[in-house]
């Protein structure tokens, strides 16, 4: 499969998708035009202890499937874009884990954030580069964290959406048709006409909601009208650079002056200075919330972000009490609805839990609420303050 991405053929693939939404769509596409941003520079904190700053989330199998979350990206987008089309966007810290965990890319495929800055100058900075190579691309852009279930449906919604932005002036972002009112998600609400002349379930984005309460939640998904926002966007090159002009050009103008510097030896030293002046903002935020030409692809493929462990208790397989247990030495009485992550060699005895997060991980251990998990995130920022960076 890799020598057959790497025959650089330019050719026109037409291909007759069928899938289980029960209609049938002819896509053409340019797959050596197709490029593909895999964002995988953040530091998991919702996933303390097991991930920590040293290696986060995405570099781990957490799921026991032999391969890691940026690997399982990887290995799902390879089936529509070449090798020599990726490019992964990570902090400088993480170089050595993203070449090693994926050898198939050159070092230069590997685009190295001095500072965090959020997702939309990670975004900038890889389109810019891109454009130096083919300012005529289509760019999906994808977390490395996500868990898909039916990757062929999922690639089949993919080429749809490559498809219509190579021919629209349109960002598109994928949506999942909620199956619980979920509260860790953002949410997009829908035009309920369809495009017309376009797929099955494409529709222009109406607002887009950043994490509900519960009861908010469950308004949301008796509406029909809302979707979770997925974080996974496709669009034309020239589209996404005039959004950026348009709506970020504070942050267009920062990376568009690296225009001549890239691929040069100079690209790291205007890199540091261009992040340090540069703001911090998501692409949610900053270009897909304000834009009028932003359109959401209906979905249902067994998405789940994995961003926190409700949402990877969510996807586990469970024992009858409704239990989902890592470790082969843990022993539950009278417990239920809890996921448990231990290492192998550890024994462990639970006794009357309901709805808790038992984790260990190099002598760290938590116990939380699963109703309580958001918390995490300040668990981690007190144990920096009070115990030390080694902790975390």
């Amino acid at each position: 499969m890799i020598l057959a991405h790497k025959l650089a053929i330019r050719k026109e693939r037409s291909i007759e998708i069928n899938n289980s939404l029960n209609y049938t769509l002819k896509t053409t596409y340019n797959m050596n035009n197709t490029y593909c941003v895999i964002m995988a520079g953040g530091i998991g904190s919702r996933f303390w202890p097991l991930s920590k700053s040293n290696m986060p989330k995405q570099f781990l199998d957490i799921l026991g499937t032999g391969r890691t979350f940026i690997q399982q990206t990887y290995d799902r987008f390879t089936k529509i874009c070449p090798d020599e089309n990726f490019y992964v966007v990570t902090s400088i810290d993480y170089k050595d884990l993203v070449m090693k965990q994926l050898p198939e890319l050159r070092e230069d495929q590997v685009l190295l954030e001095p500072l965090r800055r959020n997702t939309a100058p990670c975004i900038a900075y890889a389109c810019y580069k891109i454009q130096t190579i083919n300012p005529e691309a289509n760019i999906i852009v994808a977390p490395s964290d996500h868990h898909i279930q039916q990757v062929d449906i999922f690639l089949e919604q993919v080429k749809k959406g490559l498809e219509f932005v190579s021919n629209n002036d349109a960002l598109l972002t994928l949506g999942i048709t909620p199956c619980r009112p979920e509260t860790g998600y953002g949410y997009i609400q829908i035009e309920t006409k369809e495009i017309e002349n376009e797929s099955e379930n494409l529709h222009k984005v109406k607002t887009f909601t950043e994490k509900p309460d519960l009861q908010l939640a469950k308004i949301f998904l008796e509406s029909g009208e809302f979707f979770w926002n997925s974080g996974i966007f496709i669009w034309s090159l020239p589209s996404i650079l005039k959004a950026f002009e348009t709506h970020l050009s504070s942050v267009s103008d920062l990376f568009r002056k690296g225009t001549k510097l890239y691929g040069t030896a100079d690209e790291i030293p205007f890199l540091n200075k261009t992040y340090s002046e540069c703001q911090n903002v998501s692409i949610d935020y900053g270009i897909m919330e304000k834009a009028s030409n932003v359109y959401v692809l209906c979905s249902d493929f067994g998405w789940s972000d994995l961003g926190t462990w409700g949402s990877l208790y969510e996807s586990s397989n469970k024992d009858i009490q409704g239990n989902a247990v890592s470790g082969k030495n843990v022993m539950l009485y009278n417990s239920k609805n809890c996921i448990v992550n231990m290492p192998t060699d550890k024994l462990v005895v639970l006794n009357g839990l309901d709805g808790y997060i038992v984790v260990e991980s190099e002598g760290i251990l938590l116990i939380c609420k699963k109703e309580d998990e958001q918390q995490i995130r300040q668990f981690v920022n007190d144990v920096r303050m009070n115990k030390g960076e080694e902790f975390v």
